[in-house]
């Protein structure tokens, strides 16, 4: 069994880790079991979680599936449904689902009177690899990404990777982009053997999955808190969040997963990073050139980049109103706290269009 175990919380991935799930539910004596799902993971996972653990008692709460309904609102009818049925501090919380699900299910869990034990089962390669490791539990602010929400680890992290079964395409592709940015921010082995990364391959897919929760868990370790180190996870989401936020607020953009954007963000801020930090030119091309044919090309005008500039002012890294980037001097040699001019921006946008006009 692979398992990374901390004083507050347990990671594990595939072989024993419903072993380990159904020991920590016997001898925790929870009082009441709650199951939050949205209406695919419901359809399509719940059967399996049921296969790999007898649960009688358990109440399943589902909430809408996608980023829009990411919000207080549907924090507010999760609260409501937990307490009209009787949870209390000795519950617990399973959030079995992606992103949304795991983000929102943590933030709820960990405010219901002032915080229950919760379990992340992430269904998605994103949240396998992003959003269920490091304690980040929130909701976004109208277009606005994850601007509400506390740290705090789950108890334990359930990895199964046959739920990747259970994904479009596109919803792979999207987590692609995590294992990227963890390639890019770490190691350059790692980073080659993410472009091939596939779910047809059931050794390399567990591997670079559970790699990848091994770099995050060792930055978040080091720096529980986002005082320093741990900001490097955000590389190619200071321009990926206010992408994927302006294409929320744009109906004339195609709304993108959170990915999607990200790979957006990781060739804009890698081009920048050549520029401000002599990242060398010739990996530059490289990374541009496979970010292009793996995720959707976008195409923006100047008046589109000048509103995603104007959304940078709401990134959670930025202080004292001073936008903070973060940047590559090369592979695996991030840096921190870095200004970026707008023009250089807009630049960087340029060098964009050109790598998807090719």
């Amino acid at each position: 069994m692979k398992k990374i175990a901390s004083k507050t919380s347990t990671i594990v991935c595939n072989d024993g880790s419903w072993k380990f799930l159904a020991d920590v539910i016997e001898n925790s004596n929870f009082s009441k079991l709650f199951i939050i799902v949205d209406p695919h993971t419901e359809k399509h996972c719940l059967p399996f979680f049921y296969k790999k653990i007898i649960l009688t008692n358990a109440k399943i709460i589902t909430i809408p599936a996608g980023e829009q309904y990411k919000t207080i609102e549907t924090c507010l009818y999760v609260w409501n449904q937990l307490s009209q049925l009787g949870a209390d501090r000795q519950s617990l919380v399973i959030n079995l689902g992606g992103g949304v699900v795991t983000d929102l299910g943590g933030f709820v869990a960990s405010t219901f009177q002032r915080g229950i034990s919760f379990v992340n089962i992430p269904t998605s390669l994103l949240a396998m690899v992003d959003a269920s490791v490091g304690g980040k539990n929130g909701v976004d602010l109208g277009v606005l990404k994850n601007q509400i929400g506390v740290i705090k680890e789950p108890i334990a992290v359930i990895i199964d990777t046959s739920f990747l079964a259970t994904l479009p395409k596109n919803h792979i592709i999207s987590g692609i982009a995590e294992i990227i940015k963890h390639g890019l921010i770490s190691s350059e082995l790692y980073l080659n053997e993410s472009w091939i990364f596939t779910i047809e391959n059931p050794m390399l897919c567990e591997k670079l999955v559970w790699d990848s929760v091994q770099i995050k868990h060792r930055i978040v370790t080091e720096d529980p808190a986002e005082k320093g180190l741990r900001k490097m996870l955000n590389y190619g989401h200071t321009l990926g969040h206010a992408i994927e936020s302006f294409c929320l607020e744009d109906s004339k953009k195609p709304t993108l997963l959170h990915g999607e954007a990200v790979a957006i963000g990781l060739l804009l801020e890698t081009y920048i990073s050549s520029e401000l930090l002599g990242f060398p030119k010739a990996k530059l091309l490289h990374i541009s050139e496979k970010i292009t044919s793996l995720f959707p090309k976008v195409h923006f005008n100047s008046k589109d980049i000048k509103e995603i500039i104007k959304l940078l002012i709401f990134d959670k890294k930025n202080t004292h109103g001073i936008i903070q980037f973060v940047l590559l001097e090369d592979i695996g040699t991030p840096k921190t706290n870095c200004i970026v001019s707008n023009e250089l921006i807009e630049k960087a946008f340029k060098f964009y269009e050109k790598c998807i006009a090719k």
